[in-house]
Parts: structure tokens; sequence; C-alpha cells
């Protein structure tokens, strides 16, 4: 059985796509990047602030599927700049217990939607 998960509290999607898409007991988010979901301005004052709204919008899609970090079991990070990864990897591991932080890739990429410099999209488990 397959829910789509919407909340107003992350970014509306901007293509032809939903926030996540719950599976049996799996949630898929899809990338999450910098927009405030208030205003759909990007939030890129640093890489820190930015990182850290990647993180509130997936929380906000988490909630929405009754869930939270501990639920993530993996977790997709692309950077279009890798000399930025010690300081996303600082505010991405503040929303994870370290011993039971999920699977992860980081990889950087080319160019992300909007040129941000981060995405992050994660499943998670009930």
């Amino acid at each position: 059985m397959k829910t789509i998960i919407n909340t107003p509290n992350a970014p509306a999607p901007i293509g032809p796509y939903n926030q996540a898409v719950l599976v049996n007991n799996t949630l898929y988010t899809s990338g999450q990047i910098a927009l405030d979901p208030n205003t759909m301005e990007l939030v890129m004052d640093n890489i820190e602030v930015e990182t850290h709204q990647v993180m509130e919008n997936l929380k906000a899609v988490l909630q929405a599927a009754n869930m939270d970090f501990s639920n993530v079991i993996k977790a997709s990070i692309f950077i279009s700049n890798m000399n930025d990864f010690a300081k996303i990897n600082k505010v991405y591991g503040s929303y994870f217990v370290e011993s039971t932080a999920p699977a992860r890739e980081t990889v950087q990429v080319a160019v992300l939607p909007k040129n941000v410099n981060v995405e992050i999209s994660v499943i998670a488990v009930v």
C-alpha cells in the first residue's frame, strides 16, 4: 500500500513529485533543499544555516509520517563542494545519536536544483 505524505511544514513540491511516499512501514523522502516552507525562498546565509534548513524540512516530513530522525536508516547527501563536507556533517550529525546513526553516502555533484549547496533525502522505517 502506497501512501503519499505531504505537509505544509516543509516546502511544497516544485515538480511532479511528493515530499515522501510511505510503503508499508518504509518512508522514502524526496530530496530536501533549503527552501523556507512559509515563503518558498532559499535560506542560504551560509552552509551551516542552509544545512539546518534542509534538516528541518526533513524533520517536518518525518513528523508528517509520525516518525523522527531515530527512524532513519539511510541518508543520501548531495553537495556541490566537498570542501563544505565538515560543516555539513557537523550540522547533519547534530540531528542523530551517533551510536544509532543511519547508513549514508555523500556525493559531490556539479549542480543541484536552484543552485543550492546541499540536498538530502532519507529512508526511514517504523
